[in-house]
């Protein structure tokens, strides 16, 4: 991705502006958090900005300092919420074609409950 221009029309836009629901497990001034609907480990939570940023890339080079600070201490009080780091858990950002990312807006995957094996095949 690391496009300049953000699809408004992509489906994180759409749940950020009600057009489609979630099930929504946090939500502050600069995030929301919802539960994954096709879900890789028993608990797949996905942490997105409310701001529109394409990806990892542009959220750090476009976003404010508090836009920034706010969101991963969102994620750091969603992982607490949902006791990951108890057992353990892993925080993925994929961007771009090669990193697998599927939509067009910066999200990260939090994914835990079970023990997630190698990050990558070997």
């Amino acid at each position: 991705m690391t496009s300049t221009t953000y699809d408004s029309q992509n489906i994180f836009a759409k749940i950020l502006r009600g057009e489609i629901p979630c099930t929504k497990i946090y939500e502050d001034d600069h995030t929301l958090a919802f539960r994954d609907i096709t879900p890789k480990a028993p608990q797949h939570i996905l942490v997105i900005p409310k701001g529109a940023y394409t990806d990892i890339v542009d959220f750090g080079t476009k976003a404010s300092p508090e836009e920034i600070t706010q969101f991963y201490r969102a994620v750091s009080k969603i992982a607490g919420q949902e006791n990951l780091q108890v057992e353990g858990f892993r925080a993925i950002a994929n961007t771009g074609l090669n990193g697998g990312q599927e939509v067009p807006h910066f999200h990260i995957h939090l994914l835990g409950g079970k023990k997630l094996g190698a990050m990558l095949p070997e």
